[in-house]
């Protein structure tokens, strides 16, 4: 799969599933367009529900198609589908255990020109709070429609983060994925970057090249699940190398970082070094810009890699 609309690959996922699950509808607000799921709309208009600008209402109505047998995926950008629907995603999905798929667009910096208001680097802090919540982040096209797959035969809430734009792909296509699973994309013995998402994971394969120069041998793993985390892999490579870095779009407090840091705290001490946003509000720009900015290049989860063998 070459580069492709993240998107795209969303709604197209969606449609094979619906064409042969009947259960399967879609919820969002006011935007079709910028989620990429007209074509779903189109194919099925009686499961494409637009709630409209109203985006705690469709999760509540979402928790309802789904006590009523139906399997449900919400979406809207991840500002809002974090922050704004935070308590009905909690009560009426979580709490009642039903099996609600929320998903939040333009993930951190990926909002670019919609800046800090739309620009969400807490939402996986938020959702990592909610018992029994499976959180995910797709890589690539690949890894993007074999996990929705899965959260749709999984039972039980799923907190998506969907980059929309092009993205190349990282993985062959009968590449196989599991909730809660993690790939190694590169093995190393010196150091291992743990990396979640479209923009850091591929940064994170530059940073082990530009280790390599240095001669140093880092592993990439592309976590994908945030929640819960793979343990066994990330204890692992913390055996093996001693020494880990986490690269993530998204607050280091609550985030991939924070969650490396309390297994590791507990299971096996280890030097943790963190990529990834330092308490600040989001700005508007361009992506290269933002992540010049925020620090979330390859060259700076290489800087991180290094600072542990000082």
């Amino acid at each position: 799969m070459a580069d492709k609309e993240m998107r795209a690959v969303y709604c197209e996922t969606l449609q094979g599933l619906a064409e042969k699950n009947r259960d399967i509808v879609i919820l969002e607000a006011d935007l079709m367009r910028a989620s990429g799921t007209m074509p779903f709309k189109t194919a099925f208009p009686e499961r494409g529900i637009d709630v409209g600008v109203a985006e705690a209402n469709m999760v509540g109505v979402a928790a309802g198609l789904s006590a009523a047998g139906k399997i449900p995926f919400a979406a809207t950008f991840g500002c809002f589908a974090s922050r704004r629907t935070f308590d009905q995603f909690f009560l009426s999905a979580n709490y009642a255990r039903l099996n609600v798929k929320l998903t939040g667009t333009d993930p951190g910096i990926s909002a670019a020109f919609n800046g800090g208001t739309h620009m969400p680097f807490e939402d996986i802090g938020m959702m990592r709070l909610v018992p029994g919540l499976t959180i995910i982040e797709p890589s690539d096209p690949v890894s993007l429609e074999k996990l929705v797959e899965a959260s749709a035969a999984h039972y039980g809430c799923v907190y998506m983060r969907l980059h929309r734009k092009p993205v190349a792909s990282l993985y062959p296509a009968d590449e196989s994925f599991e909730l809660g699973k993690g790939k190694v994309l590169k093995d190393g013995n010196d150091v291992t970057i743990i990396a979640l998402g479209a923009i850091m994971v591929p940064e994170a394969l530059k940073a082990a090249e530009l280790l390599k120069e240095k001669g140093f041998s880092a592993a990439v793993i592309d976590i994908l699940t945030v929640k819960p985390l793979d343990r066994e892999l990330v204890l692992k490579y913390a055996a093996k190398t001693g020494r880990i870095v986490t690269a993530e779009n998204h607050q280091t407090a609550g985030g991939l970082g924070g969650a490396v840091a309390e297994l590791l705290a507990e299971e096996r001490p280890t030097p943790v070094a963190m990529v990834g946003i330092r308490d600040v509000f989001g700005e508007v720009g361009t992506q290269d810009w933002l992540q010049q900015h925020f620090k979330l290049t390859a060259a700076d989860i290489a800087g991180k890699a290094m600072g542990l063998f000082a």
